[in-house]
């Protein structure tokens, strides 16, 4: 009787150890995480609200969802991975597509879009670069008060177009605004008035005989693009924060002898295809310190203008230039006297070869490249 119960009650321990092993192989684990579990609640209102929790942490926090890019017009692209950007280029587009208040950056280069009318982008007042060049802009389709709300707009490119003058109420915000390859024939003295955030200004390839005062206001500009015009003379007044100056393909004949001084900040020049003469070109004219570039080729030059020892690249190919002058680089040559000019080009021109005085290597001794 007694080797009975005894293997009774052992058959009873695998029954119950067995189940346990079915339902969970640790569920001894189990049971002493439910005591931490409870501890760690009871220690939550022991110290009241600071709560000292060392199990994971379950609180999420999505932050904001992405914007939808539901409402993008269907003749645009607006890609999820960049929201604030809407792509409508190069899509025959004869009209303005709806502009959601979320685009930042919105594109319609390459279109035939001839008009913008007032109110088009009253709704996305947040944009900061807006691409509208390679169209067919008309200046009397574009609305007068269509730039007025965008108040954070840095880029406008409306080159390559059918505008007759520059648009109105352009933003103050404004750092670039590309205008070249359209048909401005003239720039009014307000035309620019109030853009003292704008670096570059590009107006290359119009109808420009004249620019006057039009551009003294502009306090940042650092660039600026005036060539394939028709200028006959300089701007009146140019910002002292100028660094490029770009006028070749014009018509210009005469530069004053102070004008470049005037602009401390000067690096880079180019008056190429112009109509230049040693008559109209005073003896000091580019015997400016800050000019590292300057280019003076094809024009009617007789003679080798004065430029400053500190100027590094000098084009002169293609005028009529017949003696070879180093005094135009040095006024007078020593060990501790010479020019920094790294680049000269006098091909093109009536210097004979033999013609070159012996301290010319003395005076240009940083020179890597001379094509004569």
């Amino acid at each position: 009787m007694k080797l009975l119960a005894l293997l009774l009650m052992v058959s009873i321990c695998d029954i119950a150890w067995s189940q346990y092993e079915e339902d969970d192989a640790y569920w001894w684990l189990s049971y002493i995480r439910s005591q931490q579990y409870s501890s760690q609640q009871y220690s939550s209102q022991l110290y009241g609200n600071q709560v000292y929790s060392y199990g994971p942490s379950y609180d999420y926090d999505p932050g904001p969802p992405p914007p939808s890019a539901t409402d993008c017009p269907q003749e645009c692209e607006c890609p999820p991975n960049f929201p604030t950007a809407m792509y409508c280029d190069s899509r025959n587009l004869k009209y303005l597509p709806y502009v959601p208040s979320r685009v930042k950056y919105a594109y319609f280069q390459n279109n035939q879009i001839t008009a913008i009318p007032d109110g088009a982008f009253d709704n996305a007042t947040g944009l900061v670069w807006l691409a509208l060049h390679g169209n067919q802009l008309l200046t009397d389709k574009v609305g007068r008060k269509i730039f007025t709300k965008l108040k954070g707009l840095e880029r406008l490119y409306l080159q390559h177009n059918n505008l007759t003058r520059i648009p109105s109420g352009l933003p103050r915000s404004l750092r670039e605004l590309h205008l070249s390859s359209n048909q401005i024939s003239r720039v009014p003295s307000n035309a620019l008035e109030g853009l003292e955030n704008l670096t570059a200004l590009y107006l290359h390839e119009n109808q420009i005989p004249d620019v006057g005062g039009a551009l003294r206001g502009l306090k940042s500009l650092v660039h600026l693009d005036l060539s394939n015009n028709q200028l006959n003379k300089l701007p009146e007044k140019l910002p002292d924060t100028l660094e490029q100056l770009y006028l070749e393909y014009n018509q210009l004949s005469t530069v004053p002898s102070e004008y470049f001084k005037a602009y401390p900040k000067l690096q880079y020049v180019r008056i190429s295809h112009n109509r230049l003469t040693n008559e109209g070109v005073p003896g000091t004219t580019f015997n400016t310190s800050s000019i590292v570039e300057l280019d003076l080729s094809y024009n009617q030059l007789h003679r080798i203008p004065t430029v400053s020892t500190s100027l590094q690249h000098l084009y002169l190919q293609g005028n009529q230039i017949a003696e070879f002058s180093v005094s135009s680089f040095c006024s007078f040559v020593d060990i501790t006297s010479f020019s920094r000019l790294q680049v000269l080009r006098i091909d093109g021109n009536e210097i004979r070869s033999n013609a070159i005085p012996p301290d010319t290597p003395l005076c240009l001794r940083n020179a890597d490249i001379i094509h004569m």
